[in-house]
């Protein structure tokens, strides 16, 4: 059956649960439908560890009776099992308490197929990468890491995982359409021995729609052993007040506690230190944080959002100041606003704001110039979770390189970096050029002015 055949067989079966269930007394129905595969390899040292391959097929419900809600999911989509789903979600929803703020979009907000652009989010020869090529493509990457340098003593594995689907929404207020999308990554881990006897270990990865896209396995394999041999001999470093500079990795995590604080459920439910900001000053004057559900071939992309609207751009913080939250119509509603588009419906059926593609905007300096500093701290890892959403505290383990008149010199583990989120934002003072959108959440390199370094 092609792709397009798949996408029309979960538009039937939407179409089937939604009559049902409107017929059964649902005020509302909605129904999402997903098929997707999975393969997923795992070698380590220079040996197979994991082939897993499988296909997956679910349904999910929201199905409002009044102001009563439910959502309701099922794998079994014969005839018997989705007739099932509909009873059991118009059971629950009877059961269920009243919310004033229930209900689907307007239908006049909701988008035509015409409308949605093809954002080349699909790849037709994904599927073709079967476990040989997967397993080929694992092992080159961890023998180019082992290759580089002998300090390469060990391994933690190499994987290749693939993944292809499609999925399908029907709702009763008319909307039905369907998107489709690939992803593949590898990612390889060797570990150094360490003077100390310590074991470093470090990785890198690459990541894609489009298979052809991937960097070469022997490329990710090298860059992960070179990643990991400059860790060796990390140390503290004296505990101080000093500019910390976040690699890309690192200022995606950054960004990615700021994602949740712009969260449409995170500011009705009053957990957000950006409760009653719009407008307001919360970043940097260069800092400018879009997010983007049309960007081509990017992880996030999407034609339309989890109840049907049109996908839209949002500029969540232009110049530093914040000029929207991430509404789906159910959060709208509890604000006294209107939805930006950025619904999110799980397999379950459930729908809730959340990002797209939450990207933190490219400055215009070279890495090297954002680190250039007499002193400083360069941030590649951090664990951890050290962050109150509802004051914007921030304290998390990191370790990096210290940074000396520009240079990466000494490496730097089991270091703690803290500053309240807000402040954090406001003190960056240099944004980076290298943006890779590998991840729906992203930011190039950037410089906070000053933070509180904690080590010896």
């Amino acid at each position: 059956m092609s792709s397009e055949e798949v996408l029309e067989s979960l538009l039937e079966i939407g179409d089937q649960v939604v009559a049902e269930a409107l017929a059964k007394g649902a005020t509302v129905a909605e129904a999402t439908i997903r098929q997707g595969s999975h393969l997923s390899t795992k070698v380590r040292k220079g040996e197979p560890e994991l082939v897993e391959e499988a296909g997956s097929r679910a349904l999910g419900m929201r199905v409002v009776i009044g102001k009563q809600v439910a959502v309701t999911y099922t794998s079994d989509l014969s005839a018997q099992g989705r007739a099932q789903l509909v009873a059991d979600a118009i059971e629950l929803a009877q059961l269920s308490q009243e919310d004033e703020f229930a209900g689907p979009p307007d239908p006049s907000l909701l988008s035509d197929v015409a409308d949605h652009v093809d954002l080349d989010t699909y790849d037709p020869t994904m599927d073709a990468t079967g476990a040989e090529e997967a397993l080929k493509r694992a092992l080159a990457g961890e023998a180019a890491a082992f290759a580089a340098d002998e300090r390469i003593t060990n391994s933690e594995g190499a994987t290749f995982t693939r993944a292809s689907g499609g999925s399908a929404l029907v709702t009763s207020g008319g909307f039905r359409g369907t998107s489709r999308g690939t992803y593949a990554s590898l990612v390889v881990s060797p570990v150094a021995d360490d003077a100390d006897g310590k074991k470093r270990s470090g990785y890198h990865w690459t990541a894609k729609r489009q298979l052809a896209e991937l960097e070469d396995p022997a490329a990710v394999g090298a860059e992960a052993a070179r990643r990991t041999l400059r860790k060796l001999g990390a140390a503290k470093i004296d505990s101080q007040e000093m500019p910390v500079v976040f690699d890309p990795d690192a200022a995606r995590a950054i960004l990615g506690l700021l994602a949740g604080c712009v969260n449409g459920g995170a500011i009705w439910r009053r957990s957000s230190y950006l409760l009653d900001r719009l407008d307001s000053q919360v970043a940097s004057e260069l800092v400018t944080i879009i997010d983007d559900p049309l960007i081509p071939r990017a992880p996030g992309s999407r034609p339309y959002d989890g109840e049907g609207l049109l996908s839209r751009k949002n500029v969540v913080v232009d110049g530093g100041t914040l000029k929207t939250y991430l509404l789906d119509s159910y959060a709208a509603r509890k604000l006294d606003m209107e939805s930006t588009a950025s619904a999110s419906r799980g397999a379950s059926g459930g729908v809730g704001p959340s990002t797209s593609n939450f990207v933190l905007q490219p400055g215009e300096m070279k890495p090297e110039q954002v680190r250039d500093v007499p002193k400083g701290l360069y941030v590649t890892e951090m664990m951890g979770f050290g962050f109150n959403a509802v004051t914007g505290d921030f304290s998390r383990g990191a370790a990096g390189f210290l940074i000396e008149n520009g240079e990466l010199t000494q490496p730097v583990a089991e270091v703690t970096i803290s500053l309240n989120l807000d402040e954090l934002l406001k003190r960056i003072d240099a944004v980076g050029d290298d943006l890779d959108l590998r991840t729906s959440t992203a930011a190039p390199t950037f410089r906070v002015s000053s933070m509180t370094v904690a080590g010896r």
